[in-house]
């Protein structure tokens, strides 16, 4: 049976991706490692992993239909995953709306047998990979997961494995905050090639209407 690998994402503007490119190569040379593509820069709200391609079909068809409210996230923070080697930028909180999104995004996904991840959500963008080592400010620790990081795509945070000790450190300071307003969410196809992923935006949702 054929399987599609799935996730839900906020997905940034051009411009909004450029800027977060530029925190990425603003941290690069603190901690080296490889800096992400630009285009496939995005906030996981919900990864599904393999999915079955009916169902792939079904959710894609639904999409459009499932609106956000809009709202607002600002980035204004550095952290890193060690034992992944990612780093990443993300809110020091989650917004309570954007938390509300997440939560209700996955009691919508609730009704076609999908079940939300245990651990807490915690919104980020990965930057850069494979990083070498981290800098000499705050970050955040790694969080735990009931699946293994085989059944997950690496930059997302689902894919982090346990670790009890203190949080690891990121580059310090960021540029600049950025504030990225979003009003719709899109379904994304994550396929494996040599060296990464390759993204494809299958369906989006449309924004509320006023």
């Amino acid at each position: 049976m054929s399987t599609v690998r799935l996730f839900f994402a906020l997905w940034p503007s051009p411009p909004l991706a450029a800027s977060l490119a530029g925190w990425a190569e603003a941290a690069r040379p603190a901690c080296g490692g490889r800096v992400m593509r630009t285009e496939t820069l995005h906030l996981t709200l919900a990864f599904l992993g393999p999915v079955d391609a009916q169902l792939a079909d079904e959710l894609a068809a639904a999409t459009p239909e499932h609106r956000l409210p809009p709202g607002e996230v600002t980035l204004d923070h550095y952290g890193v995953f060690k034992r992944q080697r990612i780093l990443w930028a993300g809110p020091r909180a989650t917004p309570a709306a954007l938390q509300a999104v997440h939560d209700e995004l996955w009691h919508w996904l609730a009704g076609y047998g999908l079940a939300a991840p245990p651990q807490p959500f915690r919104p980020h963008v990965t930057l850069l990979r494979n990083i070498e080592r981290a800098g000499p400010a705050d970050g955040t620790p790694e969080r735990p997961s009931e699946q293994s990081p085989a059944q997950q795509p690496p930059d997302h945070p689902s894919a982090q494995t346990p670790a009890h000790h203190s949080p690891e450190q990121a580059p310090a300071p960021p540029p600049e905050p950025l504030v990225w307003r979003y009003d719709r969410m899109v379904l994304v196809a994550s396929e494996s090639l040599t060296g990464g992923s390759r993204y494809r935006i299958v369906a989006q949702s449309r924004p509320v209407e006023p």
